[in-house]
């Protein structure tokens, strides 16, 4: 395979400076992921937002779904203890099981997911026989990551609550085995160690990566030797000191035979693979796989489970496609497209009987007992996306429909949303379009990525039909099956 530059270089004259030697995906993946929380990680929705970001609906789905489970599961435990007793086998109405209950969240970012849950089982829970009983732990490998998800606002009435342990999810040495109830993560599997791998006849090789500067950036950087040494020491107060780079990164790739012995299930990706065209890159998510045997190990026997939240793919057609996505950079931080098929392989190689894969949207329209889709999915329904306009007309766009569904729509928590307006936007358009942002109400639609539902969709029909939004459109969309790299639930208990 050959050679690569994954950045387009603008000057070819302007040669790129190496920042570091050729290494596998996965350890520069890790090396950079770490300058990126250091340096940016309260710029994240800047660069882009999860579902969890802003929006509370898929925590208010987790939050109810974990409710309802806790609570059968203790009806179920109470008949057996009567029934053993030679009592009545029905459960008393009256008792309040006291055992407490550990939730986890590993990577739980700003803390808004831990925030939302907690609130809404409180709500949920009326006859007190689950939130008092809960301890939530906040799981992060940074510390500072920790701090800032501890910080949220409406995390406050639940603090007494909330635990932080800085460590990796792939390797919780203090938790102890069959100690968790419950294991909630989004968004954080991309995140995690995952090489690219790729059959050459009877052979295997991974990509290798190496770092470099436009010359021109480097030219800035008056203590490059230095720069280097911190670059090299993830050393992110010194980084400081220097100008902006993370946007400037242009990476070379070239492929290598695969040292196996770095590699666990060795077995199972090459049995996968078989399936896989050679000279085809697959990524192989070792980290979400080390994140699942270490769930199994710490979940409790009867346990409400363990929940990813990830965009991936089950399809073997879509992972046997070359021009797949396999990742995709933003402000500079590595995001992968998780494996799920090869996920459900290593599941079932460490002895988790059933593993459960859902299209996110239809895990949170179910425990919410409505239709959902996003605000992006709406906007995707209007005529204009699909004719040529000027990025700032959609922009224009995005906020006139946050107008109009917000007529309607009513957060149970007030969030600011975050919408910088291009500069290219007219003069004119700039002034009504911020004029319209600063007017928004605080518990109206949060972010672009918000989930609305059928009926506040149905609600606010009028006000989108004035925008040229068609009904039968968006409830089309609603219906929609999932697209060829989707967000998935994946789950399983122990």
């Amino acid at each position: 395979m050959e050679q690569h530059m994954m950045t387009q270089v603008d000057d070819l004259d302007a040669l790129p400076q190496p920042l570091g030697e050729y290494k596998p995906v996965d350890q520069w993946q890790a090396h950079i992921n770490v300058l990126f929380y250091q340096l940016r990680g309260e710029q994240q929705r800047s660069f882009y937002q999860t579902f969890t970001s802003a929006d509370y609906r898929l925590a208010h789905a987790l939050a109810a779904d974990y409710y309802e489970q806790v609570i059968k599961r203790d009806k179920k435990a109470a008949v057996k203890r009567e029934a053993s007793n030679g009592q009545s086998a029905t459960p008393s109405t009256d008792s309040k099981p006291q055992s407490p209950l550990t939730v986890m969240e590993w990577g739980p970012g700003n803390g808004n997911l831990a925030a939302c849950f907690l609130s809404h089982v409180q709500r949920l829970d009326k006859a007190g026989l689950v939130y008092p009983r809960l301890r939530y732990v906040l799981v992060d490998s940074q510390a500072h990551a920790l701090e800032r998800a501890r910080a949220h606002p409406d995390l406050a009435p639940h603090l007494a609550k909330v635990e932080s342990l800085c460590a990796d999810v792939e390797n919780l040495a203090t938790v102890a085995d069959g100690s968790v109830d419950r294991i909630l993560c989004n968004e954080l599997w991309n995140e995690l160690a995952t090489k690219l791998l790729a059959k050459k006849g009877a052979e295997y090789e991974e990509e290798h990566l190496r770092p470099n500067l436009n010359e021109r950036k480097a030219a800035a950087i008056a203590d490059w030797s230095g720069f280097i040494r911190a670059f090299e020491a993830k050393d992110s107060d010194r980084l400081k000191q220097f100008p902006p780079f993370l946007d400037d990164l242009i990476w070379e790739r070239e492929y290598h035979k695969v040292e196996w012995k770095d590699i666990p299930y060795r077995k199972t990706i090459t049995e996968f693979m078989k399936a896989i065209d050679d000279e085809v890159l697959v990524p192989v998510n070792l980290g979400a796989c080390a994140s699942i045997k270490e769930a199994k190990r710490v979940l409790a026997p009867d346990a409400v489970g363990f929940s990813s939240f990830d965009a991936g793919t089950a399809d073997m057609e879509v992972l046997n496609d070359p021009d797949k996505p396999c990742y995709g950079q933003f402000g500079g931080q590595y995001s992968f497209m998780v494996n799920l098929a090869l996920i459900q392989a290593v599941a079932k190689h460490l002895g988790i009987s059933a593993i459960t894969i859902e299209p996110q949207r239809e895990f949170v329209g179910s425990r919410l007992g409505t239709n959902v889709m996003t605000l992006m999915d709406l906007l995707a329904c209007h005529p204009m996306v699909s004719s040529k306009v000027q990025p700032w007309e959609l922009d224009r766009l995005t906020v006139q429909t946050i107008r109009t569904l917000n007529d309607t729509y009513e957060s149970p928590y007030q969030r600011k949303i975050e919408f910088p307006l291009r500069h290219e936007m007219p003069a004119e358009e700039r002034e009504a379009v911020q004029g319209t942002l600063l007017s928004l109400k605080p518990n109206g639609i949060p972010d672009t990525i918000a989930y609305v539902t059928e009926e506040e969709l149905s609600q606010a029909q009028v006000g989108l039909e004035n925008l040229g939004y068609e009904r039968e459109a968006w409830l089309m969309a609603l219906g929609a099956p999932p697209s060829p790299v989707e967000y998935y639930h994946v789950s399983f208990r122990p």
